[in-house]
């Protein structure tokens, strides 16, 4: 179905993605489109004069992207410079060939890094303050990626008890061999974990005697830069971050529209706080799922999914709607007993979190294919 986003532009949000493994997408196409190719190149080619600029080697964002070379740890900052560059750049596409003014839109939020992108797109920042924050810090946090791995705990069974998950994190950092933290609450039910060296290992032998039963830990096989953890404190890099936050320029503006903090859990941008919650960003965890339920309790219809190949925002809202679906699917019977059993987390949070019966409603829009799906006139 056909999903008109200027006449529902007003109960829409945008959620904009973080980095990933991979951070391309479908940019080349973007990028060598006929009428796209110019704006696309535009927003590339600034990115690319801040990253050489910062790390002092040339960067070449349009080749990069044009010849479908992919980033890596050891070129984080480019990773940082193509998320950010290409989620402005799909905005003017969409304003300039289309007339689709996101600024009239209810919401903006984003992920870890796409929090830095909304906070430019709703017009606190201009790209190069933030940007240059990001990457003269970039090489270091790739750098204590080089024995970071990833760890998705899971319940199967109720709510995760929150509180015993930090302390065994704590417990684990105390034996003195690694830093272990959770870097994003996921849902109810799921927090990302990132530690140091076998952290994430000596958790999951843990997890029976510390844990209830039905909570489970997947590691993920490849490295990851450690932010939104305390590991970052290793380098200093909140406190020297946040010293160039305070020098940079701008940041006395509201933002048009709201900004939904994944640091604070709350709408938190006001007209000078973004240096404090952007320095805040660095080191806290990610309240994914505060996001995920705002977007539901606030009535918003269409969420439009900005930046290269987005995925833990859609995957995390396509999670919930199936286990909605399955868990209000029939009102008596075995099946119904049966879906309780399996959703214990979901049945306790929807008599009072009713808005959440919302999530097989909402409505999604994945930008960059919409907008190769449409010609501008």
């Amino acid at each position: 179905m056909e999903i008109d986003l200027q006449s529902g532009l007003s109960e829409s949000a945008f959620a904009f993605r973080g980095y990933n493994l991979t951070n391309l997408g479908r940019s080349s196409e973007l990028l060598e489109h006929a009428a796209y190719g110019r704006i696309v190149r535009k927003h590339l080619l600034a990115g690319s004069r801040i990253c050489s600029d910062v790390t002092e080697r040339n960067v070449d964002l349009v080749s990069r992207v044009r010849q479908g070379r992919e980033t890596s740890l050891k070129t984080y900052s480019d990773a940082i410079s193509i998320v950010v560059c290409m989620e402005l750049a799909q905005l003017e596409l969409l304003q300039e060939f289309f007339g689709i003014d996101y600024r009239q839109s209810k919401l903006l939020y984003g992920y870890s890094l796409g929090e830095v992108a909304a906070v430019i797109a709703g017009g606190v920042h201009d790209l190069e303050g933030p940007l240059r924050v990001l990457l003269t810090h970039a090489d270091e946090v790739a750098d204590l990626a080089h024995d970071v791995t990833m760890g998705v705990l899971f319940s199967r069974g109720p709510e995760l008890p929150l509180n015993d998950v930090q302390r065994q994190c704590v417990r684990i950092n105390s034996e003195g061999r690694g830093v272990i933290g959770v870097s994003a609450y996921l849902s109810p039910n799921s927090v990302l974990l990132l530690g140091q060296g076998d952290t994430v290992d000596r958790f999951k032998d843990s997890l029976r005697e510390v844990l209830p039963d039905r909570i489970y830990l997947r590691k993920n096989a490849h490295r990851w830069p450690p932010m939104h953890t305390c590991i970052v404190w290793e380098r200093n890099i909140p406190n020297r971050s946040a010293l160039m936050m305070h020098t940079i320029q701008g940041g006395f503006k509201e933002p048009q529209p709201e900004i939904f903090s994944l640091v604070t859990g709350d709408v938190g941008y006001h007209d000078y706080n973004a240096r404090e919650l952007l320095c805040r960003w660095i080191d806290q965890p990610q309240h994914l799922w505060t996001a995920v339920y705002a977007t539901l309790a606030r009535g918003v219809e269409t969420l439009v999914h900005v930046g290269p190949q987005p995925n833990l925002i859609p995957a995390t809202f396509k999670r919930l709607s199936v286990d909605v679906e399955g868990q209000t699917r029939g009102s008596v019977g075995m099946r119904a007993l049966s879906n309780i059993i399996r959703r214990p987390w979901l049945s306790a949070l929807l008599p009072s979190r009713t808005a959440l019966l919302r999530a097989p409603l909402l409505k999604h829009v994945n930008l960059e294919d919409w907008l190769l799906q449409h010609q501008p006139d």
